[in-house]
This record gives structure tokens, sequence and C-alpha cells, in this order.
């Protein structure tokens, strides 16, 4: 939504918000649950770039749609993980949503990591399209990055960009680059890809599975 009606407050009365699933428009194909063990990260380090490989799960389900007034979303809640194939430990974990504006293609997605940083990033597609590209710039008070103060300073993260490319096979593949400040370093493209692959279906959205529950006898 690019021009703000002067009734910001009432919210649309035709549209059919009860089942995510068949209005997610080009998310559709990001539903469910899915595995990647393939994926590549390069990443600063004291002594220079460092390759690391990783094995990931992510978690995308259907949330009930959601409206700003007149604004109007279709969404998935996420979560990844993400495990070095070399450690234990979580490697990298992150939460967020996807959402999707029908009446304008605009596609978002929210991120926070527990390191102290979040960022909303934007871009638009139509509902059949084989590729998403988001991005988001550090300063921009729409599609903005937000850091703690000692990210800020020692690894500042000046933009992010996502590009998600779907496949035949029914697999999504996605490619990651936050251009980053380090700190006695300069400047440095870290990059993150994976292909992932689908392990479960998701479950449909709250208010649709509560419309799918059988009458109480």
């Amino acid at each position: 939504m690019t021009d703000i009606p002067d009734d910001i407050f009432t919210e649309q009365d035709d549209i059919i918000a009860d089942d995510t699933l068949a209005n997610l428009g080009p998310l559709r194909r990001l539903a469910g649950i899915w595995e990647g063990k393939k994926g590549v990260d390069l990443n600063p380090k004291a002594e220079g770039p460092e390759r690391k490989e990783f094995i990931e799960r992510i978690e995308l389900q259907p949330i009930d749609a959601q409206s700003n007034g007149p604004q109007f979303f279709y969404g998935l809640r996420y979560h990844t993980r993400i495990l070095a194939t070399d450690e234990d430990a979580t490697f990298h974990d992150q939460v967020g949503y996807w959402l999707w504006e029908p009446a304008t293609g605009l596609v978002l997605q929210s991120l926070a990591i527990p390191r102290g940083q979040t960022a909303l990033a934007a871009g638009h597609a139509k509902p059949d399209d084989d590729k998403l590209v988001l991005t988001a710039r550090r300063g921009d008070t729409e599609y903005g990055i937000c850091s703690t103060s000692f990210l800020e300073k020692a690894f500042r993260t000046d933009s992010y960009q996502i590009e998600v490319t779907f496949h035949p096979d029914g697999s999504w593949s996605y490619v990651l680059d936050t251009m980053l400040v380090v700190h006695g370093q300069g400047p440095f493209q870290h990059r993150d890809v994976n292909t992932l692959v689908k392990v479960a279906e998701p479950t449909p959205n709250p208010l649709m599975l509560l419309k799918k529950a059988p009458a109480p006898a």
C-alpha cells in the first residue's frame, strides 16, 4: 500500500480470510517444514574470511490473516535453526514472519536473531513468480535494520538482501547477502546459501483449524 487513504481505521470487508494456505500467493511454496544439508556460510574472522558448511531446519507455518486498517496481509510464521557440520551447538537461530499483501504484491520478511539484531526486508512479486528478492538497508525507517551498540560498531550491517528461487521439483533455495563493515577490516560481503527440501506439510492456520473441527455432539 503506497497511498495512505483518509480512512486508516476501516478494515476491508470483502476478503475471504479463513484459509491462509489458499491465499498466500508467492509464499504458498514456502509453507511447510524444510531441511537443507548443504548450506555454506562465508563470514568474517580476525584472520580472514571463514567458509563454514551447515545443515538447516526451517518451519514455516500459516497464521491467521492480519490487517492494519485497510491494509491486509496473509503470512507465515517461521523459525530457522542452523547447525555447523563440525559443531553441536546452534550456529544460527532466527524467527520472524513472511507476509504478502495481495492488493499490491508487497512481500515482507521480518527477522530477529538472538544476538541483538532485527530487520524488515521488502520486495514485490506476483502470485506465480519463481523468484523473490527482498532488501533492507541500515537507516531506512520503513524497511531497515536495527542492531545493538556493539554490532553497530564492530560488525555494522549496511544492507541485507535475500533472493529465494523456487524449483520445479518443489524445493527452494536462497542466497542471502549482508554487507558488513567490520571494525579494523572494512567492508565484507557475508553470504549464506542453501537448498531446502520439504520434510513435512504445514498446519492450517488457527481459524481454518477451528472451522474444520467437528461440531460438538
